[in-house]
């Protein structure tokens, strides 16, 4: 029951909110202050290039005796920060000492008039509470705690509340302490720390997971939390594993998914010339290196920690996993994400990240012909940019491109082990799909057994694909094609007077087909635009 109510929901939800239709201007973003001198925050702000509205340093902190103590409070910085129109909400933290923060509960209505007068005192612009790492039995009184600080804070002051991603509908232990429901009815909203999907002692593993995080936000609305309400965490930071601590028992100096900032992961890929590779399915970024006993050992932190000899796995973020947890904002038409935290990311991500969180996710796409078409098949997966920045659309689709392009857009299994093309290495970034493209008779080799992956399509090529695809869906029309430069004897004539009766290929003024013209990739996503209702 409860899995159709959530699929009742989120249709509801995307069927409210379109791609192309979202109202997404300037949608808000947070990032935390936290690692780092206090006095050079003001240099990481700027450097985001106007893209946060709302800074959260740690101001405020629950001690072992459950009170409420301030720490490095900046007077002349808040002042700062509010000339250039940003809003500084400190985070009250516990700092997963469980203790204090069921300590403060108890006496939670002495804690909440406290946290009220340091707000009014400092000139803040509200609260952000991050308590962490309590259970199901702090749930009531934690909720409850939520409600009084809203209840002394003026209400043009923000209340809003980190709460752990829950991708297991788990109600018990740390994730059981966050009543989404009911906490969501006293904040401005709720931010999912939708990271730490691997933790430190755990095994290597991505820090966020694209299901991890998608399944995190579906609980979210299925606990009747209105999107606009809810903020997605992003991750600034990546885990390093030495996979040789795995099975030693020293416990000193483990390296066990520690965390380590963004600016410093690709410092030590490219110091140890890692092999990196993007992780499709989980959309994340993994890197692995080995550290030999003759070699020089790099610091992790710049306090220290150096690395010990042994096998490493990185799992961390970079443009294209951060634009895909973005993508995650549009679609299901979120209020904003924060970030974890401000100083640790790459600062080149500012240069995008306001583009990207609004839906406008290549630059050379905005002034196109086909801009809708692509952003449609974009957002369906069906075809991604040639980069986290770029379309390009006006260049010519390959082989390659369009047996992947055509098995996402069929959503086909491409687990096989077959091996037919001899022109296609292992290594192959495509081999996977044009292995399963050919077996489900979409695309055809060239003779010899070979495909040819490089070589660019034309159009009567794709037309005899889209027909082998949509061969048994399209109605039968009674119109015949007269282009002056196709005959019956053509190879793909069928192919071409089945797609172009039914207005998927267009001719040109001339009457005429071109068929050994090239189909762009925009060409490409407008076709599969016009195929999409007998796709889906």
């Amino acid at each position: 029951m409860k899995k159709i109510i959530l699929t009742i929901i989120l249709v509801v939800v995307m069927f409210m909110f379109n791609y192309n239709e979202l109202n997404a201007e300037n949608r808000f973003n947070m990032s935390y202050l936290y690692f780092g001198r206090p006095n050079s925050y003001l240099d990481s702000i700027n450097e985001t290039k106007n893209g946060v509205n709302t800074v959260s340093p740690n101001y405020i902190d629950i001690n072992s005796n459950g009170e409420i103590v301030t720490k490095n409070i900046d007077p002349i910085f808040i002042n700062k920060v509010h000339s250039k129109g940003i809003k500084v909400v400190p985070f009250i933290s516990n700092h997963w000492n469980k203790n204090a923060g069921e300590l403060a509960l108890e006496n939670r209505q002495i804690r909440a008039i406290e946290i009220a007068n340091i707000v009014s005192k400092y000139n803040l612009d509200g609260v952000h509470i991050d308590i962490e790492g309590l259970n199901e039995h702090s749930r009531d009184s934690f909720t409850d705690f939520v409600r009084l600080i809203r209840d002394k804070i003026p209400s043009n002051k923000e209340v809003s509340v980190a709460v752990a991603a829950n991708p297991k509908n788990w109600t018990i232990g740390w994730h059981g302490m966050y009543d989404y429901n009911s906490l969501v009815r006293y904040s401005d909203y709720i931010m999912i720390m939708a990271y730490d999907e691997s933790y430190e002692g755990g095994k290597p593993g991505p820090v966020a997971s694209i299901s991890f995080i998608e399944k995190s936000i579906e609980y979210a609305i299925n606990n009747q939390v209105p999107p606009n309400k809810i903020v997605l965490g992003i991750p600034f930071y990546g885990r390093i594993w030495n996979k040789n601590d795995i099975t030693t028992n020293k416990d000193d100096n483990k390296i066990l998914g520690r965390g380590v900032s963004l600016k410093n992961v690709n410092s030590l890929l490219s110091f140890y010339n890692a092999t990196t590779v993007y992780d499709i399915e989980k959309k994340s970024m993994k890197g692995i290196f080995k550290i030999n006993n003759y070699d020089i050992k790099k610091n992790l932190y710049s306090w220290g920690v150096p690395l010990t000899s042994g096998d490493y796995e990185i799992w961390y973020e970079n443009d294209y996993s951060i634009k895909e947890k973005l993508r995650l904002v549009n679609k299901y038409n979120l209020k904003g994400t924060a970030s974890w935290s401000l100083g640790q990311e790459n600062k080149t991500i500012w240069d995008y990240y306001t583009k990207w969180l609004n839906g406008d996710y290549f630059i050379d796409i905005n002034n196109h012909w086909a801009k809708d078409d692509i952003l449609t098949i974009y957002n369906k997966n069906w075809m991604l940019g040639m980069s986290s920045t770029e379309f390009m659309p006006d260049i010519n689709l390959t082989r390659a491109q369009a047996a992947v392009t055509l098995v996402r857009a069929l959503n086909l299994n491409i687990e096989t082990n077959t091996s037919y093309f001899i022109d296609l290495p292992y290594t192959h970034w495509a081999k996977k799909e044009i292995e399963a493209a050919y077996q489900y008779n979409l695309i055809k080799g060239k003779g010899n057994r070979k495909f040819y992956p490089n070589e660019v399509i034309t159009r009567e090529e794709m037309a005899q694909m889209l027909y082998n695809i949509l061969q048994s869906k399209l109605p039968t029309k009674n119109s015949k094609i007269s282009f002056i430069d196709i005959t019956k004897n053509d190879w793909a004539y069928e192919a071409i007077e089945k797609v172009s009766s039914n207005n998927i290929f267009k001719g040109f003024s001339n009457n005429t087909f071109r068929p050994k013209d090239k189909v762009t990739r925009a060409q490409m996503a407008s076709l599969l635009s016009r195929c999409s209702k007998y796709l889906n």
